[in-house]
């Protein structure tokens, strides 16, 4: 016997184990994946997205799909592997608003370039009818000329 378990080892292991089990929480699928989108855990994301325990145009509970929780984080590379798996760059989420209303809203350059140079439409509109350009912020000074030498160009 052990002096922390008053039954037999093997006993007491068998009852941990089952006390390990029944106490364990267990979160959805999607809970799971959206923490790994905002961690940045790009070898967890593309395994739920290998494993299909995701759908990519779902939207969360948040009121947005997974390309959108990864543009919010500013994080290229998740946006580029959500992409390259086949998310859709002009979903809206619930308020109408893209990936690209997202990346210009909060001064992802980067991002919105990669999303433009995919397709992304300048001219989509929000809910309230605010195209991606309506959103950037002055002082996001390449933003500003991303989307002045879109127009021009």
């Amino acid at each position: 016997m052990r002096d922390d378990c008053p039954v037999p080892v093997p006993q007491c292991s068998r009852y941990a184990q089952r006390l390990r089990a029944s106490r364990a929480v267990h979160f959805p699928n999607d809970v799971v994946f959206q923490d790994h989108i905002r961690e940045g855990d790009l070898e967890q994301v593309g395994r739920f997205i290998r494993a299909r325990k995701v759908t990519l145009d779902t939207i969360y509970p948040s009121g947005m799909a997974a390309l959108h929780e990864a543009v919010l984080t500013g994080n290229l590379d998740c946006v580029k592997l959500l992409v390259r798996y086949g998310a859709d760059i002009h979903q809206k989420d619930e308020q109408g608003w893209t990936p690209l209303h997202m990346a210009c809203s909060d001064g992802y350059a980067s991002i919105a370039r990669y999303l433009i140079s995919l397709g992304a439409s300048l001219e989509a509109t929000t809910d309230e009818g605010d195209r991606p350009s309506d959103l950037i912020d002055p002082e996001y000074k390449d933003l500003v000329e991303l989307f002045e030498a879109s127009s021009t160009g």
